[in-house]
């Protein structure tokens, strides 16, 4: 087993760690992100994630390394030792999950890892969620890396009283919303991603995935200020949501990039009439205390089944459309 000790490096560290939270303010969903990371880093794993509680079941909030292609991953909390970690309110530790029945092993084979610790996030008295960090070797943690653990699961759950005292919104729905632009995340968005795939395999339904990227938003910044900036991102925001059915699911998924789910779509013409409508609507006129500023967006998508029927494929096929109408774009602007 590999030896580690939390010496004052470390402890530094997590100090600055605690800088770059509060840094972030109130929201939540970018601390479990950031600190998901710095977990992975500090501790020397291959992986971490933030699994909130949902009814009964967990879901993947926040990733990091080899768990970051399994955001929006749920688990059955009664048959997993983040379940168990809940239930003991305390840390767990499985340095071989293969002889280990407490754990998931599908999902554990799935993601490649051989040993993790689980440590509870608790908010108020209840456990809402673990912090989790993974390797794919077996016999890799140990007690100290316990410590390491509980000291980032508490910059998470301050956080979380932090984001609660500022709002009403319950905490799985803040931790799962964009806080600038108010509309789901990216943590939602592969959550209903997978639930919508899954559903549509068993029925052969078909569905539709948008990507869509503000085009200049860093001229906007550089010209009128990042509150301009982060104004133009939730006009387009507002204005993709007013264009979308209740069926739809839209998300920010980081900084200028949005996703939409789109649940009714039945061959590419129903996804290019959407897209055109969008790009019809995003670039109307919009002022920002007096500036006119220029709002345009690329966009790109794909079809579940004829473009493919696993998540990677399909989101790789719309950005790809995404960034060649970028780079057309940027083609006939230079030609002016």
């Amino acid at each position: 087993m590999k030896q580690s000790s939390v010496n004052n490096d470390i402890l530094l560290e997590i100090i600055n760690i605690q800088t770059e939270v509060v840094q972030q303010g109130i929201d939540l969903s970018n601390i479990m992100d950031l600190v998901t990371q710095r977990a992975q880093l500090i501790s020397n794993a291959d992986g971490a994630c933030v699994e909130l509680v949902e009814n009964m079941e967990l879901v993947y909030s926040a990733t990091s390394g080899i768990a970051k292609k399994f955001l929006g991953l749920r688990l059955d909390k009664e048959s997993s030792l983040s379940g168990a970690c809940i239930k003991a309110g305390a840390p767990l530790i499985s340095n071989n999950i293969e002889n280990d029945d407490r754990v998931n092993k599908n999902a554990c084979r799935q993601i490649g890892l051989n040993s993790m610790i689980v440590v509870p996030l608790i908010y108020r008295d209840d456990v809402v969620g673990v912090i989790k960090v993974l390797s794919s070797k077996a016999n890799f943690f140990n007690n100290d890396h316990i410590k390491i653990l509980e000291l980032m699961s508490g910059l998470i759950a301050a956080a979380m009283s932090n984001a609660m005292t500022n709002g009403e919104s319950e905490l799985f729905y803040k931790a799962t919303h964009d806080s600038l632009t108010g509309i789901s995340n990216r943590a939602i968005f592969y959550d209903r991603l997978r639930q919508k795939l899954a559903q549509s395999l068993r029925n052969k339904d078909k569905f539709g995935i948008v990507t869509l990227d503000l085009d200049g938003l860093k001229e906007i910044n550089d010209n009128f200020g990042h509150r301009a900036g982060d104004a133009a991102i939730k006009e387009v925001a507002l204005r993709v949501s007013n264009n979308l059915r209740e069926t739809d699911t839209f998300s920010r998924l980081g900084g200028d990039e949005f996703g939409i789910i789109v649940a009714s779509a039945m061959n590419h013409d129903d996804l290019a009439l959407l897209t055109h409508r969008l790009d019809e609507q995003v670039k109307q006129p919009f002022a920002f205390e007096g500036q006119e500023i220029n709002l345009r967006a690329s966009i790109g998508y794909a079809l579940f089944n004829e473009d493919g029927i696993e998540i990677d494929v399909l989101i790789e096929k719309a950005d790809k459309m995404m960034y060649e109408v970028k780079r057309k774009r940027k083609g006939i602007e230079n030609v002016r």
